[in-house]
This record gives structure tokens, sequence and C-alpha cells, in this order.
């Protein structure tokens, strides 16, 4: 039987694996694991925001992921800086700023370690809460932009010749990102939550036939690596956050192998019936 802690760890960060495995795959196939890194690192910025304005600090982070991700939106419509170059920028400032400004926070404690890396075991009922209800959020817009998304994704001319509302869907896209990346934030830390969204989505690449399985695989894979990541944490005494990401690492490894052994076979299969007479 599991401990209370436990299985609210468990139900968070299945929680968090189920609502980022879809926007994991538009990230990868968009190759935006820089953007989620900018988002991210401008959540320890909310922090402060929180604790200065006297409101919850999970909303200082939504605020301040939303408002770096619309900022974000609005900047790379202009020509004079690469994307990545501003995204570079905008990332480590935003991280130097939360830093900074911790540290003008007197009287105030602030575990930056958590925020860095997560605190899964920490999570309350509350937390699951934020998770699951800004998680089920994430989840129903991912699915109400799905179709226009994707054919952005394919040719963006295309969809824009079709009707599609393109800058529109890639702010909504962005929004949802922030979003993610916010709640996610108790679970996995503002250094790692990107890993959670690339490498299961990563490893649904090579295994899926389809954009759809390959969203579903990619939640079904952060799933296994937050169970595995938990279990080995507790039985190895290793940091939590870190733990599930080696874990997901570990699926990417074992998915890697198996599509290349599987290719292997099929090609013995070919050559063979080849040389049949």
């Amino acid at each position: 039987m599991f401990d209370d802690f436990f299985a609210r760890a468990l139900a968070g960060g299945i929680g968090i694996a189920l609502a980022t495995g879809p926007l994991g795959c538009f990230m990868v196939w968009r190759r935006m694991a820089y953007f989620g890194d900018s988002v991210a690192h401008s959540a320890l910025l909310g922090v402060v925001l929180g604790i200065v304005l006297g409101i919850e600090p999970n909303a200082g982070i939504i605020i301040m992921c939303i408002a770096l991700a619309l900022l974000l939106h609005l900047l790379q419509q202009q020509r004079r800086l690469a994307t990545d170059t501003l995204l570079g920028i905008l990332a480590h400032g935003a991280l130097a700023l939360g830093l900074v400004g911790i540290s003008f926070l007197e009287g105030v404690r602030v575990d930056l370690m958590s925020y860095l890396f997560g605190d899964i075991l920490a999570v309350t009922g509350r937390d699951l809460l934020w998770i699951w209800g800004g998680g089920g959020a994430v989840l129903v817009a991912t699915a109400l932009i799905w179709r226009p998304l994707l054919a952005t994704t394919v040719h963006e001319e295309l969809a824009r010749a079709e009707g599609v509302r393109v800058g529109l869907v890639r702010l909504v896209f962005t929004l949802l990102i922030a979003l993610a990346v916010a709640i996610a934030m108790k679970i996995i830390g503002l250094i790692l939550i990107v890993a959670l969204l690339i490498i299961p989505a990563a490893t649904a690449r090579r295994l899926a036939r389809s954009p759809e399985q390959m969203a579903l695989l990619a939640s079904l894979i952060g799933a296994a690596a937050v169970a595995g990541g938990l279990h080995a944490s507790l039985a190895w005494d290793t940091p939590s956050g870190p733990s599930i990401v080696v874990a997901a690492l570990a699926l990417f490894t074992l998915g890697l192998g198996g599509a290349a052994l599987a290719s292997a076979c099929l090609g013995r299969v070919v050559d063979s019936a080849r040389a049949e007479p």
C-alpha cells in the first residue's frame, strides 16, 4: 500500500505527463525546445512576483510564464535578431532577474532548490487541484486546436491558404506551453521541465505511425517515466525530479534500441525475400 505522499506524487506526475505529451510532440516537430527553456526560466521571476503581490506562488508563476510567452510571440515578429538569439537573451535574463529578485526578499525563505529541480514528494492536495485542473485545461485546448496546429506545423503557407489563422493558432500554442511549464514546475523544476516535454515525445516519435498515436504514446511514456523515476528515487534515495528525467532517458534509449533492432530484422526479411528464386 502506497504512503499518502507517494500516491500524491504519483498522481501529480501522471497528471503532468498526460498534459505535456501532446504538447511535447509539437515542440519536437517544430523544434521549440529552446523556447520551452526560455519560458521555464521565467518561472522563478513568477515566484518573486507572487511573493511581492501577496498572491499564490503558482498564480505568480502562471502570470509570468504567460507574460514572457506573449513577449516572445511579439518579439518574434521582428527581423533584427535571430529567434535563437532572442530566446537566449530572454531565458538567461529572466533567470538572472528571478535570482536577483529573490535576494531582495528580506525575511522570506524561498526553497530555491525545489523550484530549480522540483519537489514532487512534497505535492499537496491543493497542488493536485492546480495540476489536474490546469493539465485538463491544457489537454482540452490542445484537442481544440489540434487540426489547425498540425496543418500549420506541416506547411504554414498552405495552412494559411486554406484559411487557418496561423498567428492565432501559434499564439494559443505558445500560451499552452507557458501554462504547462507553470503547472509542472512543482513536479520537475524549471531546470528539467523541458526534458519531460521533449524526451517522451522524442521516444514516441520512433514508435508511432500517426501524429495522434505519437501524442498518446508520449503521454504514456511520460507517465511510465514518472512512475519509474519515483520508485527509483525511493529505492536508492536519489533526487526525485532528476530520477524521473533519467527514467525518461532510459525509455528513450530502449526505444532507440528497439527501433534499430526492428529495422535490422525487417531488412533481413526483405533481403531474404529478394534472394529467393
